[in-house]
């Protein structure tokens, strides 16, 4: 029991590189795609209601750098690759858009990583 939990809480501190590198790894070597394992484990929907056109893209938006600021812009510059004067900036103009158009799952990975740092962070 205690080797799963040291390996949950390895994957919840993943950065966004890492999980990418993991979803790599299961497509390439064993076949798993992480929207196909998505809609296994979801199962099939339930059927008579109408079909409404699911949000594919999001954008996350920093509402607030909180009580760490410096903790934030680091990790503004971390996640986006900008340097630490555009990196602080974009944090300074809050609310603001940090990635736009990437999947839910890449999103919620991101927000779980800014609200770490001490962020507010929306999913839109």
């Amino acid at each position: 029991m205690a080797d799963l939990k040291a390996f949950a809480e390895q994957l919840v501190n993943l950065t966004v590189k890492e999980v990418n590198e993991l979803a790599e790894i299961l497509k390439d070597e064993y076949g798993i795609e992480p929207a196909a394992a998505a809609v296994a484990i979801a199962g099939p929907a339930a059927g008579g209601a109408e079909e409404v056109e699911e949000q594919t893209a999001f954008d996350v938006i920093l509402k607030s750098h909180g009580q760490s600021k410096l903790a934030v812009v680091k990790m503004v510059k971390e996640l986006t690759s900008l340097g630490l004067k555009e990196s602080k900036e974009l944090v300074d103009s809050a609310p603001s858009a940090i990635k736009e158009g990437v999947t839910k799952d890449e999103a919620e990975v991101l927000k779980t990583q800014l609200e770490g740092a001490g962020a507010e962070v929306e999913i839109k």
